[in-house]
């Protein structure tokens, strides 16, 4: 190599480092705005903030963009309950999944369950998560063939599971939040791939989220850990093992939909708002132009479809024609379905949502009461708030309980008596009218207690189902629609999908939050 050859690539070489690490080999840092001090930097104090990052997409989610919408009936009360009063509210954007859960996935929770806890002391544990087959019974109705078969047979794998309580339907939630953020860790490298392969008999140490954030699990470290290219740093510049939330790594958790988010995922009121204009491009024309009843909204009459042909005639969910009639004639089955259907059957809504009017009602995570929506709050509406903390034992340090969870605690009405926002812990009968209602007494015991069946069939463990189902008429497929079902009771015509918060900007990934207008040059001249 000549000496001018050699000169060009030494020229390189001090370019490149000089781009990487600033000029004169000094790495350039985001500084405080209001500090000046550099983030990121072992010699400027070392606080370390993650890049802006958005918000992934969850396994099985879909997202859906939040605002304003007419909550309540939309058609005439004809069961006269005057329940589902017309009220205005604005949900936020979150996550809800595209289906409903599938037995499959139920079967793959219990299998999870099954062998992390197979000890003869979790036997409690393992019976509680089981579904009750036997709501499939009916005294006059010969059923016993869904009873031994729907939930394991293959041919069911992709049917919506039923048979679940509301207890049942939230510790889902919480197993599936887990798993997702623990795969998520194993994918990056940050915990070794093996743990997955020996997960049998862990019990309470398998892997909690929230137990790891507090550091009271600690997974064996994988390779990224070590590896060079680790993103996650010390104070003094080494790479950490410990990832934290503000890392932007770790999904929030799965959970069930409010009621309010159920009921404005189920219209998919965008599907009505006209394009982005050219002038707006990153916003619609904020529009409704029809008053909608049911969840398909991609065409607002539900029947034709010009690229595809007519739909006339045919049906758009799973539900019961009339007295008698749950599929059809033979030969022209109106829905294909004489009780359930797959949980991607049917044309879904303007958000993709398959089954949000008919095929099973769902659960959601709201406590009933009749006046629900003239109560609750303008903002992501929602009755059911008891409010918890994390434990802390004697010696000020956070526990684990026998199923590897945080111990948490409820918060007591003397801690809450000085705040403005609220006053008290238990908030699940707040204004619910039961001082001003002669005879109705909702605040009842853990046992039902006074006046539950007496005076009000409403208990608090009452949770607010919806969408109708294959054994309901069209009626009850109208998303403004609303029953109850005690929490600790299952039915053969309630299932469940799960929702997530959704953190960022609300317009989704890639929008910025605000209006944001061109910068003007101020007038500085001097009077």
């Amino acid at each position: 190599m000549n000496l001018k050859n050699l000169f060009i690539l030494l020229i390189g070489a001090v370019s490149l480092s000089s781009c990487k690490n600033g000029l004169f080999g000094k790495k350039k840092f985001e500084k405080s705005d209001v500090t000046g001090w550099n983030y990121n930097d072992k010699n400027g104090g070392g606080f370390q903030v993650s890049p802006e990052k958005e918000q992934r997409t969850g396994p099985g989610l879909v997202f859906v963009q939040g605002g304003t919408f007419t909550m309540g009936a939309v058609e005439e009360d004809v069961m006269g309950n005057w329940d589902n009063i017309p009220t205005r509210k604005t949900v936020n954007s979150f996550y809800i999944d595209q289906t409903e859960v599938a037995n499959v996935h139920y079967r793959e929770y219990l299998y999870w369950i099954n062998n992390v806890f197979d000890g003869d002391e979790y036997k409690e544990v393992r019976d509680q998560a089981l579904p009750d087959t036997l709501v499939w019974r009916d005294e006059l109705a010969y059923n016993e063939p869904l009873v031994e078969y729907y939930f394991r047979h293959p041919s069911y794998n992709y049917y919506p599971v039923v048979g679940v309580t509301w207890r049942q339907a939230h510790d889902f939630c919480l197993w599936r939040s887990d798993r997702v953020n623990e795969k998520a860790l194993i994918d990056r490298q940050f915990i070794n791939k093996n743990t997955l392969k020996n997960i049998q008999g862990q019990g309470g140490e398998s892997f909690n989220t929230k137990a790891y954030l507090l550091g009271l699990t600690t997974p064996t470290p994988g390779p990224g850990v070590r590896s060079k290219k680790n993103p996650l740093k010390n104070p003094n510049g080494t790479p950490r093992t410990q990832v934290t939330f503000e890392d932007g790594i770790l999904l929030p958790s799965y959970r069930l939909p409010t009621e309010a988010e159920w009921e404005y995922a189920a219209l998919a009121l965008v599907g009505q708002n006209p394009k982005p204009s050219k002038k707006e491009k990153q916003r619609g024309e904020e529009l409704l132009t029809n008053k909608q009843v049911y969840s398909w909204s991609q065409n607002v009459n539900g029947l034709r479809d010009s690229r595809r042909g007519s739909w006339q005639g045919t049906f758009l969910a799973n539900f019961k024609r009339g007295a008698g009639d749950n599929m059809g004639v033979a030969g022209g089955l109106n829905d294909r379905a004489v009780y359930t259907a797959p949980v991607t059957s049917f044309f879904p809504n303007a958000f993709g949502l398959y089954n949000m009017s008919g095929n099973v009602n769902e659960w959601t995570g709201d406590v009933y009461r009749p006046l629900s929506n003239s109560d609750n709050g303008d903002v992501a509406p929602y009755r059911g708030n008891y409010f918890q903390k994390d434990l802390k034992n004697k010696d000020g340090e956070f526990e684990k309980d026998s199923l590897g969870r945080v111990k948490r605690e409820y918060v007591t009405n003397e801690e809450s008596k000085n705040r403005r926002n609220y006053q008290k812990g238990n908030v699940i009968n707040y204004l619910d009218g039961d001082s001003l209602i002669a005879g109705v007494n909702y605040n009842t015991d853990s046992t039902g207690g006074r006046g539950y069946g007496i005076t009000t069939l409403i208990s608090d463990k009452s949770r607010v189902i919806k969408g109708g189902s294959w054994n309901d008429r069209a009626y009850w497929l109208s998303p403004g629609t609303r029953r109850f079902l005690e929490e600790d009771q299952a039915s053969s015509t309630v299932g469940f999908r799960c929702a997530m918060d959704r953190v960022g900007s609300p317009e989704g990934n890639g929008r910025k939050t605000g209006i944001n207008y061109s910068s003007r040059r101020q007038n500085t001249r001097k009077k």
